[in-house]
């Protein structure tokens, strides 16, 4: 209760705060309508380009999305497994990939029809921005319940860059960036030997966009990447015993089965923009990729005959369409704009598994196709019913189709070839009022839902064939916040939420690489997210995010032969989280000196709270000289994370089968760069 009293109270000393004009040129479009974030009824955040990339090793999201409320993103330190990404707590029991969460890349969607995505092909040399909407409005891009990110480009400017950096762990990577007006191509190289045994990894990527006007009131975008990890070793988790003993080493299966991961993806895209009218623009997108998997699990995978094997491979073809109308008019007088729009996205999967033969592939388990189609249409209109006031509706129907063909047919497994769809219509309703033209104070309501992912449906309890009695889970959201523009530069976002959600979908079973998935009946997160920027004297930045989260289970359930209590914390998910940042630049040297902290409290490791993995607190410093004359700009820097040299689990492996839950992360690195533009 203290906690909200003093969030309550900075919504009410805000506007005696406010001294000043200053205008908020944040722009964002999560929202699909492009508006200021102070005429958006939701907590959205935007991430620059110069926090991205500045000191930064530019591999993962986790360096730069720590600044965001509401938002955790774990590095597992496992890059055959990608990032633990959440938001209020959505998207924590992900084994692998990230669900629960929209992702979008240059408008293409990095999150598959069943909710199940990855953002190891984010390419983060040449974003121009991340977006991040948390909250009602997220409902608004169909099966992801938790929120929006979504990565942009930066825009093509005339230049040659190229840059290095190396450091501990034998990480190394080099990129290379070519830009004109209105073009970019990006490419990138990054190795490293892992801080564990038996997690040496390469990334190897390619990004390019182009933009160009053929005709008046019509501009076209163009993307075009490619994304390669080859060979990428998996350590897997520790159970506490083993962290403790040595948190570099590796279980014995991952070694007998040589646990590992190779993967490729190719993608296109193309989105026009029409404007048909003064008031009325046609917006479309058109993409399409394949990605290509093969991963050694460590298991044998040989029986019973309806396992998978501990070898699986994977062929995805998958595409989709957009259509957008927006267009701009009145309602009693009053200014309203309308977007109405329809999406339709479809994966196919040429899945097989096989036995692992200690690292090498057996016979065959698996032969079957995946097929998941997702359709949406929606409708959503901003009114501006009053001189301070702003209402932000949208209604959205959804459908999302499964589909299974069993080409594996042999004693003791039939054929499980089947069908299920899941449909829902969800609504979400925002007021905004703008107290002083810095300050704005909103409130919003919504729906969603969530279905299972191919990977959950897999395996029936008891049996063969994928669980089509596995229902989609719903939630109702509810957020009230402010935000604020004090003086000159000083940014406030404060948020109150609460997450209502019904037949949650948990771990069942996880025996012998099987994992079965049931719904548990209800569960809550609600809690507080504080974000605050500030531009001091002498130099001087600062930003500071903080979020509160209580996210429980609100009825009991059983999970294999055990019962999980209600009032059972959800695993994966930190109570605590905290960030801040201070950064001093000496402007007539070129000099910048970054201190950057963070805070995690303990985070429960499964469905049962039988362990924890102990909360931590971790400080990074970054330095960098930046010197330029001409048409050159050249910039070295120097970086050390977990500068007390602090040994913790960063993330865990929620649910894990055989107790190895806990991934520790590395000790004291450092990390030299150097980066140098040349202007054309």
């Amino acid at each position: 209760m203290t906690i909200l009293r003093a969030a309550l109270a900075l919504c009410v000393l805000a506007p005696s705060l406010a001294h000043g004009q200053a205008e908020d040129a944040i722009s964002v479009t999560a929202t699909r309508v492009e508006r200021p974030t102070l005429e958006i009824p939701a907590a959205v955040d935007r991430v620059r380009e110069d926090d991205i990339r500045w000191g930064k090793p530019q591999v993962n999201l986790s360096e730069s999305l720590g600044r965001v409320p509401g938002i955790s993103v774990n590095n597992r330190n496992n890059y055959a497994q990608d990032l633990q990404v959440t938001s209020r707590g959505f998207g924590s029991r992900s084994t692998f990939g990230i669900r629960g969460l929209r992702l979008i890349a240059d408008g293409i969607p990095a999150s598959f029809p069943d909710g199940q995505g990855q953002v190891s092909h984010f390419d983060l040399g040449s974003a121009g921005g991340i977006e991040v909407l948390r909250g009602p409005f997220s409902v608004m891009h169909g099966n992801a319940s938790g929120g929006v990110i979504s990565i942009a480009t930066e825009r093509g400017t005339p230049g040659l860059e190229g840059s290095f950096s190396a450091g501990s762990l034998g990480t190394r990577r080099a990129a290379l960036k070519l830009g004109g007006e209105g073009w970019l191509v990006s490419s990138a190289r990054f190795s490293t030997d892992g801080y564990r045994e038996h997690s040496k990894a390469v990334r190897e990527q390619l990004n390019a966009t182009a933009e160009f006007a053929p005709g008046s009131g019509t501009r076209v975008t163009l993307v075009a990447n490619a994304f390669a990890s080859p060979e990428t070793q998996d350590p897997s988790g520790l159970t506490r015993a083993q962290m403790e003993a040595n948190p570099k080493q590796v279980a014995a299966p991952v070694l007998q089965f040589d646990t590992r991961k190779s993967q490729a993806q190719n993608q296109f895209g193309a989105a026009v923009s029409h404007r048909l009218s003064e008031a009325t623009t046609l917006h479309g997108s058109l993409h399409a990729g394949e990605r290509v998997v093969r991963q050694y699990l460590g298991f044998l995978g040989s029986a019973p005959a309806t396992t998978s094997g501990g070898v699986l491979n994977l062929d995805r073809g998958y595409g989709g369409a957009s259509l957008r109308l927006e267009t701009r008019g009145a309602l009693l007088g009053r200014p309203l704009t309308v977007s109405i729009g329809g999406e339709y996205e479809r994966m196919v999967d040429r899945r097989t598994g096989f036995v692992n033969n200690n690292g090498q592939i057996g016979a065959l388990r698996r032969d079957e196709d995946n097929i998941v189609s997702a359709t949406g249409a929606y409708v959503q209109a901003e009114w501006r019913f009053a001189d301070k006031w702003i209402a932000l509706a949208g209604l959205r129907a959804s459908r999302v189709a499964f589909e299974l063909e069993d080409f594996f047919v042999v004693a003791g497994n039939p054929d499980d070839s089947g069908s299920r769809s899941y449909s829902a219509v969800t609504p979400a309703l925002g007021l905004l009022y703008r107290a002083t033209p810095t300050i704005s104070l909103y409130a919003n309501h919504g729906r969603g839902f969530e279905t299972p992912t191919f990977v959950e449906l897999a395996y029936r309890p008891g049996g063969s064939g994928m669980n089509f009695a596995l229902e989609a889970s719903r939630s109702r959201h509810l957020e009230a916040g402010v935000k604020a523009v004090l003086g000159a530069g000083t940014r406030l976002n404060l948020a109150l939420f609460e997450v209502a959600t019904e037949r949650e979908i948990v771990v069942d079973t996880n025996v012998g690489g099987r994992s079965t998935f049931k719904n548990a009946g209800r569960t809550r997160r609600s809690g507080l997210e504080l974000g605050l920027e500030s531009s001091l004297p002498f130099g001087l930045e600062a930003v500071l995010a903080w979020t509160l989260l209580d996210a429980t289970f609100r009825d009991a359930f059983t999970a294999g032969a055990v019962t999980v209590p209600s009032g059972n914390r959800l695993p994966g998910v930190a109570r605590n989280t905290l960030y801040g940042e201070l950064r001093w630049k000496h402007a007539p040297s070129g000099f910048t000196l970054a201190l950057e902290a963070q805070h995690k409290s303990r985070v429960a490791v499964d469905d049962v709270n039988s362990d924890f993995a102990a909360g931590y607190t971790t400080a990074n410093l970054a330095a960098g000289l930046t010197q330029a004359g001409g048409k050159w700009r050249v910039t070295e820097f120097i970086r050390i994370d977990n500068l007390a040299d602090k040994r913790y689990a960063g993330s865990v492996i929620v649910n894990e089968g055989n107790g190895r839950f806990f991934e520790p992360s590395p000790g004291r690195t450092a990390l030299v760069g150097v980066k140098a533009k040349l202007g054309f």
